[in-house]
């Protein structure tokens, strides 16, 4: 959650959870609905939205601005965030549902099969011509981003409803490996660049007493189970084949496939069950949650940690002000395997499929406008940061001379005004309900320092360490967090999905442990995988990409 927290903070003063978002410079304003140029009667729009801690709906200064910017008055149907996903299935159950809904993706949205299924029913209304007429920040976004259009466009061509598209460029290469940088100058090593030369980094760091105790308590390398890339042996496996740590898929020619029928994946095996059978993988990696890797990382008699997986150090060691440790965390590029291969990772930098913002067929035409003449303000740099950080001036303001954006050569658009302790509440903002359109380019426009071990300056350390996955990618890569799914599909999709994920991760683990042979059984796990309708699975898959705008 450190890495959604962080995210938050790039754009509230506190990361909310994730990049292209300079669409707001360069796409038409949205000034077309300044109060002005409307009727000077109200429109009267009645607003599903959750109501996070510390803001007031109803007296927020955001809220007062919009209503006076796009002439609306809001009736809130507000909930808290506790409970929010089942208010909203009572709402729409009840048929006693609101003009539109305004949702927190990160707490709740409309899942891809919602949408299909309230907008066959005529509940949820196409949004299509609506943008075209009044939304050209809308429309110039899904005209330029194939992962937003494909997240919004729905297998019959509808849009019936808008994701957050708050990308976050770190999370996007969340399979990082951060490594003990104080050890490898106290041995006189140097960074590893492949496979061998990271195993041999491991061995000195087990049997040379890198942190000079006298004692063989190091770790050379651990993880966890959990996400926020944790598990080590996708880091690993991509000097081999490519891993994506979620469902290892491949694509290859537009088919997709599974990387871990391959021989490449065999022999990644090979090398990881190598590094276990001398000891330098931790074997709670494969077992323990994160708050067990952070007291590795944070051992309190001595350092004790070589190599750590994870998204960000802050999983396994303390980046606070006063912290002992986190400076010697630093990243290793993705490594090199026997064939040359080097991978890293990728995906949608945590969008997740779904909508946070429809419209209802209660909505009358102008209320119908007047909201997505809102939502497309929220699509440029200034709307944006008013609706989620705050009003500029109270929570935001424009960079000083000399002040740095975080992206290399980026000119700062936004630098935000710290919260100072004590101070009430400034409530002028909407948070999570304000994101919209938080792509790598607009995240990349904010102000941030340039000491990247100072806690205040995370974000750019966390930017400059994914510098170093990025381009790591295949050049081809099956998109499963954008893709629909056929509704009649989604939930065999679902058991398949599961049944073999962790039939393949059960294996890896029993393979690199030596509990089976990967000369003997390895035929034997491949039937199993194909037992498991791998092959019925593939082919949902493939049928739903096939079908998606990504092949259009």
């Amino acid at each position: 959650m450190l890495a959604f927290v962080l995210m938050v903070s790039m754009v509230l003063a506190a990361c909310s959870k994730n990049d292209n978002g300079n669409a707001s410079s360069s796409a038409p304003s949205s000034g077309s609905g300044a109060a002005s140029e409307q009727s000077s009667e109200p429109v009267k729009v009645k607003l599903f939205a959750v109501q996070e801690p510390n803001i007031d709906l109803a007296t927020n200064k955001f809220t007062k601005f919009a209503e006076e910017k796009f002439n609306i008055k809001f009736n809130f149907e507000t909930v808290p965030s506790d409970g929010a996903k089942e208010k909203r299935q009572i709402s729409l159950a009840s048929g006693d549902y609101p003009d539109a809904y305004m949702l927190t993706a990160y707490l709740d949205q409309f899942s891809q099969a919602d949408l299909l299924k309230y907008g066959k029913q005529g509940v949820l209304i196409p949004l299509n011509d609506l943008i075209k007429e009044y939304a050209p920040n809308i429309q110039a976004a899904l005209d330029s981003n194939a992962d937003l259009k494909a997240f919004s466009v729905a297998p019959d061509g509808n849009i019936y409803g808008l994701p957050a598209y708050t990308q976050c460029f770190h999370c996007s290469y969340p399979n990082k490996m951060w490594i003990n940088t104080k050890w490898l100058d106290n041995l006189k090593l140097q960074m590893p660049k492949t496979t061998e030369e990271f195993k041999k980094v491991l061995e000195a760091f087990k049997n040379d007493d890198p942190n000079g105790n006298g004692k063989k308590d190091e770790v050379p390398l651990s993880g966890s189970t959990e996400d926020f890339g944790v598990r080590v042996v996708p880091f690993l496996m991509n000097a081999f084949v490519y891993d994506d740590d979620r469902n290892h898929l491949v694509l290859k020619d537009g088919k997709v496939g599974s990387a871990a029928t391959t021989e490449e994946w065999r022999q990644g095996l090979t090398y990881i069950k190598s590094l276990y059978d001398e000891g330098l993988i931790d074997p709670g990696a494969f077992t323990q949650n994160a708050e067990a890797f952070k007291k590795i990382g944070e051992n309190g008699d001595a350092q004790i940690l070589g190599a750590g997986a994870g998204m960000h150090p802050a999983i396994f060691v303390n980046i606070d002000v006063g912290n002992k440790n986190s400076k010697d965390y630093n990243p290793v590029t993705p490594l090199t395997g026997p064939n040359g291969v080097s991978l890293a990772t990728h995906d949608g930098g945590g969008v997740s499929p779904g909508a946070k913002f429809a419209i209802t067929n209660k909505a009358s035409k102008d209320a119908q406008i007047a909201m997505i003449k809102l939502v497309d303000y929220m699509f440029t740099t200034e709307g944006q940061t008013n609706a989620a950080s705050g009003m500029e001036g109270i929570d935001w303001r424009k960079p000083k001379d000399g002040e740095v954006a975080l992206g290399e050569g980026v000119t700062p658009q936004v630098a935000t005004i710290p919260a100072v302790e004590g101070e009430a509440p400034r409530n002028a903002g909407w948070s999570g309900m304000g994101h919209f359109y938080m792509p790598k380019e607009y995240r990349d426009s904010f102000v941030q320092g340039t000491d990247i071990y100072d806690s205040a300056n995370y974000e750019r350390r966390l930017y400059q360490a994914t510098l170093l996955y990025q381009g790591h990618e295949p050049k081809d890569l099956f998109p499963l967090w954008a893709i629909w799914l056929d509704p009649a599909e989604v939930d065999e999709a679902s058991m398949l999905q599961t049944n073999i994920r962790t039939y393949i991760d059960e294996n890896a683990l029993q393979f690199i442990t030596g509990h089976k042979n990967l000369e003997k059984d390895w035929d034997g796990y491949v039937k199993g995988l194909n037992d498991l309708k791998l092959g019925r699975y593939l082919e949902i898959l493939q049928k739903a990409y096939d079908g998606s705008t990504f092949k259009q």
